[in-house]
């Protein structure tokens, strides 16, 4: 199947840049590679692709490509080369087509290319008009007719071109050379170029020569008569032709515009039904009027013209976003470094060259080893598709760092492009964290010193007093008596408060299995009962029937329901009519279960707003005895069943409430608790 793109041939030994090189013009173009320059310049080449793009780093490069141009005048050679290489400088002056650096970008390797093709179209289709003239002349001196007007063919549009769209980063410098070049080729002493900028304003002078003083004030809204009018017709507009117009109002229209201009000839610039702007030419330097071949050859070259202007702008745009991009990668503070397929620096920020504390240019352009084994190994696995794609942490012991690297693997429709780690230093925020944790370390040490020191003060005092008084009144069978049931129960209670702390300090593991939270429920309060006594609270339970089992320890959760239950019944001391509520119900998300939610809420007085958001610290604690360590056991219960527990606090009390995601594999219970039941426990 014949491929439907242009060709042009590549000439190169470099196989890593015929690949590159192929695969950027591989949507606009056919690249034909050859490693024989002297093929190129041999005569019997002549005639062959009409683009020709040549590696200027070989041995006798600079010789043979001096031989190219010599046969290959017709084509536009486009020379690659090293950037600021003495060869590259020298190339500039041998009539080529373009001289780049051989690491140029894709789009605007496309671009060069694109104008290539049209530079070669338009040099056959002068070399064809010159052709046809020459035959006409020919055939009327063989039958006597008169030589036609040297003018007619004179125009040469291609012949100015090249040298202007060779680069078009500049839309300005770009606009200028355009309007040189189409007054060279006119033979116009006065020639301007009407277009929209890159934010779409109004039609503005671009660029002219020898215009009007007035003409460069002058601005065209997309909704002013002559760009409409332009935009419907876009045909050429000459002073004249213009009384083949029938539309007496356009006529006017267009004189005006002529004289505001000071122009015989307006060319419309086009493309896809779009009026980029318009050109305008002023009297010919041979004081001839613009005849048919002349209008011709102008509109082939707004066709041109037109192509680069649109090719220019969006080239522009392209750089705009270029140029933000850059900015951003170099702003955003996370260490980037890229590399392409074959794992080569392409892309080392700002930040990265302040974290690894290199410079970019010991790094771009070399391989990813000169950052260091560890980034590499890391970046040579993304390439290897081996990489997890999560955060990896680890200390640089060259820079003494810790980092947070993740690398990802850059594919287009599945094939490799490069890899990416985006890196994030750390040292600092350790830093802080190793510090927090030391200040928290020291305030817990400090408040459980406080705290032992007064929970163990009290049965201390009392021991002590009992044994002072233990020598005088030892014969006191009543007071031995009471010696020993006190000295026992203050010792239990300091043995209370090491197993308290101890429990705290190294929790037993759990041992998760399906769990009917209604069973726990009914330990919990069992449990809270034996503790203490808590006469004339009414609880109250509301558990709903069939609920689903939540995956945890029913010991664990018993207890955790125990500390809340006994801190409501301590809120509620002194109280009138205390009452304590036990919910359990399933709770949803929209039509889905989520889990179980159990609360326990008192109309109590309710938790202070100074220590509302301490109360799951250790050792935060509003009673004249005990450790404050229940709520915290509390949480971390729930923490490890993967659930969570929110506090509320109103006028009417506390609610405590724990969310436990539920197992929705195992059959639900049928639970025995009726729904509501009210319970008085003395």
């Amino acid at each position: 199947m014949t491929s439907l793109l242009p060709a042009c041939v590549l000439c190169t030994r470099d196989a890593a840049l015929a690949r590159r090189i192929q695969a950027y013009l591989s949507s606009i173009a056919t690249v034909h590679v050859s490693d024989h320059p002297e093929k190129l310049s041999a005569p019997a080449a002549q005639g062959g692709e009409p683009v020709i793009l040549y590696d200027l780093r070989g041995t006798s490069a600079m010789e043979q490509l001096g031989a190219i141009v010599r046969v290959r005048s017709d084509a536009a050679i486009i020379v690659l080369g090293t950037a600021g290489s003495e060869p590259l400088f020298e190339a500039r002056s041998c009539g080529v087509y373009a001289v780049e650096d051989v690491e140029i970008e894709k789009q605007q390797l496309q671009d060069l290319v694109s104008h290539a093709f049209e530079y070669a179209r338009l040099v056959e289709e002068n070399r064809r008009l010159r052709d046809e003239a020459a035959g006409a002349s020919a055939l009327r001196a063989a039958i006597g007719a008169p030589p036609a007007r040297p003018e007619a063919v004179s125009l040469q549009p291609a012949r100015h071109f090249p040298g202007a769209l060779r680069r078009f980063s500049d839309v300005r410098a770009l606009l200028e050379n355009l309007v040189e070049g189409v007054a060279g080729s006119a033979m116009v002493s006065r020639a301007g170029i009407f277009c929209r900028g890159r934010e779409n304003a109004g039609y503005r002078l671009g660029a002219g020569l020898r215009c009007l003083e007035n003409t460069a004030q002058l601005e065209y809204r997309e909704t002013d008569p002559l760009v409409q009018w332009l935009t419907l017709h876009g045909h050429i507009v000459c002073r004249a032709q213009l009384e083949h117009i029938k539309d007496p109002t356009a006529r006017s229209l267009l004189s005006r515009a002529l004289d505001q201009c000071g122009a015989e000839v307006l060319v419309p610039l086009q493309v896809r039904e779009r009026l980029l702007g318009w050109l305008f030419i002023g009297h010919r330097t041979t004081g001839l009027p613009f005849g048919q071949p002349e209008l011709e050859n102008l509109a082939l070259m707004a066709e041109h013209v037109s192509t680069t202007l649109e090719n220019a702008l969006l080239y522009e745009e392209v750089a705009i976003q270029k140029t933000l991009a850059e900015t951003l990668l170099h702003s955003i503070p996370t260490g980037i470094i890229a590399v392409d397929e074959k794992g080569v620096v392409r892309w080392f920020n700002s930040v990265a060259q302040t974290i690894f504390n290199l410079s970019a240019d010991s790094v771009l352009g070399h391989d990813a080893e000169a950052v260091g084994s560890h980034i590499s190994g890391q970046l040579r696995g993304a390439l290897a598709d081996e990489a997890s794609g999560q955060p990896e942490e680890w200390s640089d012991p060259r820079t003494r760092r810790v980092l947070s690297v993740q690398t990802r693997r850059l594919e287009d429709e599945g094939r490799c492009l490069g890899a990416v780690a985006l890196v994030q230093d750390l040292t600092v925020e350790r830093m802080l964290e190793a510090k927090q944790e030391q200040l928290e370390r020291a305030a817990f040490w400090t408040e459980l010193a406080a705290a032992m020191s007064h929970e163990v003060r009290n049965p201390l005092v009392a021991i002590k007093t009992f044994a002072q008084l233990l020598p005088e009144r030892y014969q006191d069978d009543d007071f031995r008596s009471e010696f020993s049931q006190t000295v026992n129960a203050e010792v239990d209670r300091l043995n209370g408060i090491i197993d308290q702390i101890s429990r705290f300090a190294h929790p037993r593991a759990l041992e998760l299995k399906p769990t009917w939270i209604s069973h726990a429920i009914q330990r919990g309060l069992d449990i809270a009962l034996q503790s203490g006594s808590f006469a004339g609270v009414w609880v109250d339970t509301a558990i709903e029937e069939d609920l689903p089992p939540v995956e945890g320890d029913e010991s664990a959760l018993s207890e955790c329901v125990a500390h809340l239950i006994t801190n409501a019944m301590e809120a509620l001391a002194g109280r009138e009519n205390p009452k304590i509520v036990l919910a359990a119900r399933e709770f949803r998300d929209g039509e889905m279960p989520q889990g179980i939610s159990l609360s326990v809420q008192d109309n109590g007085p309710g938790i202070r707003p100074d220590i509302r958001s301490k109360v799951f610290s250790p050792f935060c604690t509003t009673k004249a005895r005990g450790l404050g360590l229940g709520l915290p056991i509390v949480k971390r219960t729930v923490v490890d069943h993967g659930g969570r527990i929110q506090i509320e606090c109103s006028g009417q009390g506390t609610c405590v409430t724990v969310l436990l995601p539920s197992n929705p594999r195992k059959e639900r219970h049928e639970t025995h608790t009726d729904r509501g039941r009210r319970s008085r426990k003395p």
